[in-house]
């Protein structure tokens, strides 16, 4: 009995908390009113038999009777080639699991969806349906259906599926504008957390545009609202009555920090998904990172917000438009690019043939360029992190590079590069002493420097001249490449200030 105990103590304490902001409220807005007189020749009654008087948090049960016959369970039986789940994929916090049998290769899972169009049109999560060869969806009546999926997108996590035989007079929810949602507004989410159906929970937007590490496209909603396992796929709502998240994901071990997928990007794909049953994205050929303060003022860019471009494909639409590497992206058709994940979301919702305008700082001076975006190959759609390979053994260390910048080196093998993906030409970095020059550029073992100061680097020797010779006190660009894991190449910028 503990485990429900635990669940359930939370949602009190939220309701207690929520009750007492307008008790006390009400209560010093009338601190100030002046106390209704007895009658003449009635005796004054106390206080303490004075008939309770106090505002009251205004019910959400109306808002939660419109809008609860139009969620649903959707339960699902689905092929899996086997559980090898280690534990560190990001979506293994996700809702929906379901009891896995190995051997025979099917798992059970259940999750929660909500009907968007009365042609029988239901938005749940990718991993709810992903493998799914029977799907039956459960009404808030008790009436079960039959459906199918029409389209996934496993990047998103967003599915739409459609019942086999809708019937007439389906309830449907709204899409609402996900942007036009402020931190601190309330939110409500209903699901089926651990096959409790239609349990409704409240709270407020937590934080807005959060990344998880679950793709390149993350652009979250962050909530307190109660979501637990069996949610996923379930509406979060604003106090309209409106969709503005898809419930997604949660941190396990942690309470109230749940994810939803905003409304708005489930509307730029949901017509893909219907036509052809997967998303398509835009795709310019540039490799991006953050723009950071120090690059910023390496690179003289009078602003520290937007995506720097690391490496331009060849023959992409980037490379013809005239892009370069070091260039920094600071708008997309007039709009703001904030970092480069930012930049990769907004190229991805454009469709193939799209022309954009991407407004660029070079050298210093503001520049736009003519993007006409293409189809984004489908091999680059993986989620990777930043380690490389860790190098072998007989490594050549400059001791005055690890004492003054924090860095140990050595000279890059070609064979070993090959073997790894990697450059053939450059200096590896073994080690980086932590709280040195070299630890607060972001540099890690395992990267491999192939440019410094913008001359080539071939060897360790090469680096160890350059980082010598350096100014002290000068900021020296490192262009660096590490391997991802599904053995794709990284090229990324680094801005190393050289100590006094």
């Amino acid at each position: 009995m503990n485990g429900p105990r635990r669940l359930l103590a939370p949602a009190a304490l939220l309701a207690a908390a929520l009750l007492a902001i307008p008790l006390l409220h009400g209560l010093s807005a009338r601190a100030d009113t002046p106390a209704p007189q007895p009658p003449p020749g009635q005796a004054a009654t106390t206080q303490a038999l004075a008939p309770p008087h106090a505002a009251a948090l205004p019910s959400l049960a109306p808002l939660v009777d419109s809008v609860k016959s139009a969620v649903v369970n959707v339960d699902v039986t689905s092929r899996v080639e086997r559980d090898e789940s280690s534990g560190d994929d990001p979506f293994e916090q996700f809702f929906g699991r379901g009891r896995r049998d190995p051997r025979q290769q099917i798992r059970q899972g259940a999750g929660s969806g909500f009907v968007i169009d009365p042609r029988g049109y239901i938005l749940t999560n990718n991993h709810v349906v992903e493998g799914a060869f029977n799907i039956r969806v459960r009404f808030d009546d008790g009436r079960t259906l039959e459906a199918e999926v029409l389209g996934r997108d496993p990047l998103t996590d967003v599915a739409l599926i459609k019942l086999k035989a809708p019937p007439a007079n389906l309830p449907v929810l709204k899409l609402g504008d996900s942007d036009a949602m402020r931190v601190g507004d309330w939110v409500v989410a209903i699901g089926n957390p651990f096959g409790l159906a239609s349990s409704v929970s409240a709270g407020i937007l937590s934080a807005k545009a959060r990344e998880i590490g679950a793709s390149q496209y993350d652009d979250f909603l962050q909530t307190d609202a109660a979501i637990n396992p069996g949610n996923s796929g379930g509406p979060l709502f604003n106090l309209r009555g409106e969709v503005v998240g898809i419930n997604t994901a949660i941190v396990s071990g942690g309470a109230g920090i749940g994810f939803a997928v905003p409304s708005n990007l489930a509307k730029a794909i949901i017509p893909q998904l219907e036509k052809n049953g997967s998303v398509t994205r835009g795709y310019i050929g540039v490799k991006l990172q953050n723009l950071t303060p120090e690059l910023a003022r390496a690179l003289n860019v009078p602003q520290s917000s937007g995506a720097l471009i690391n490496e331009v494909t060849k023959n992409s639409p980037g490379d013809r438009a005239g892009l370069k590497s070091d260039d920094v992206v600071v708008s997309l058709d007039g709009r703001k690019v904030e970092s480069s994940s930012s930049l990769s979301r907004q190229v991805a919702l454009r469709a193939p043939d799209t022309s954009v305008t991407l407004g660029v700082i070079r050298n210093g001076k503001a520049q736009d360029f003519k993007v006409t975006l293409t189809s984004r190959p489908g091999d680059l759609d993986r989620v990777g992190d930043a380690r490389g390979p860790r190098p072998g053994t007989g490594s050549k260390r400059d001791e005055t590079n690890r004492q003054r910048i924090g860095l140990t080196l050595q000279s890059i093998d070609p064979r070993t590069a090959e073997a790894n993906g990697l450059p053939t030409k450059g200096a590896v970095i073994t080690e980086v002493q932590p709280g040195s020059p070299a630890d607060a550029a972001e540099l890690a073992p395992g990267m491999v420097v192939t440019e410094a100061g913008g001359k080539k680097i071939a060897n360790a020797d090469d680096l160890s001249r350059v980082l010598k010779d350096a100014r002290p006190g000068s900021t020296v660009l490192l262009r660096v490449t590490i391997r991802l894991p599904n053995r794709e190449e990284n090229t990324l910028l680094r801005a190393l200030v050289v100590p006094g």
